[in-house]
């Protein structure tokens, strides 16, 4: 069954990534261009005064815009979405019927949702994206590093939240036993949060209505992504388990 899981969720992962291609284009890049064109306005800027003083200009673009936002953004989307959307499957593999008691469509939307709040949510409270012009050229090794610790920060939560739930049940019952378990989350979030550095790069100039859609739309990409998966992973799974 196992085999059987892995490239059906491929499937629904490359079919979340170009749903969420879609609506990147359609929703994030135009928030993209617009950050991009307030860099450019600034390094224009930059560049009349370094003239001035008999600096030369900076060499073009590696690779073009067009290209980003276009079949860059379609490969790096799909490779993504079917990179993740194998990985939920071998979850779902395990989980059904060991975490918890419900039909495949449930328990594909239970993981999708979870996945969406420790993978997408839980991060960007710390660490939100940004687009261009927002962040220094210095620090992205270290903002790289952070986020990826505070993700990492979020899986163990999740897994140590599982494993208080698990050990308090029959001492607390089941619904005690979840709060604890979120109570345990929490706390190791809240000492992730407090013992990563923060990062406030923001220029005071930028738009803030422009930073604020941005975020937004990230979040929404992510969201869409993890609900495509989780529906249609559900659904395939429901009907290859019900021949079984």
């Amino acid at each position: 069954m196992t085999k059987d899981m892995l490239w059906r969720g491929m499937l629904a992962g490359i079919l979340a990534a170009l749903l969420a291609t879609l609506f990147a284009r359609a929703v994030a890049e135009p928030q993209v261009d617009h950050a991009i064109a307030f860099e450019a306005s600034h390094e224009a800027q930059e560049h009349a005064h370094h003239d001035r003083h008999g600096h030369d200009e900076d060499e073009g673009e590696i690779v073009s815009r067009a290209t980003q936002k276009g079949l860059g953004l379609f490969t790096a989307m799909t490779l993504y979405g079917a990179a993740i959307g194998g990985i939920f499957s071998q979850l779902f593999a395990y989980a059904y019927g060991r975490l918890a008691r419900v039909g495949p469509r449930t328990l594909a939307a239970m993981l999708a949702m979870l996945a969406f709040l420790v993978i997408a949510v839980v991060p960007a409270l710390k660490y939100p994206p940004n687009p261009p012009a927002v962040g220094q050229p210095d620090t992205i090794q270290i903002r790289t590093a952070a986020y990826f610790a505070m993700l990492v920060a979020s899986v163990v939560a999740t897994i140590v939240a599982f494993r208080v739930k698990a050990m308090l049940a029959e001492r607390l019952g089941g619904f005690d036993a979840v709060l604890a378990g979120i109570a345990a989350f929490i706390a190791v979030i809240l000492i992730a949060g407090a013992l990563l550095p923060g990062f406030d790069e923001v220029p005071a100039d930028f738009p803030a209505a422009l930073l604020w859609r941005f975020r937004v739309s990230a979040l929404g990409i992510q969201a869409l992504l993890w609900a495509t998966i989780g529906l249609s992973f559900g659904l395939m799974a429901e009907r290859r388990l019900r021949r079984a």
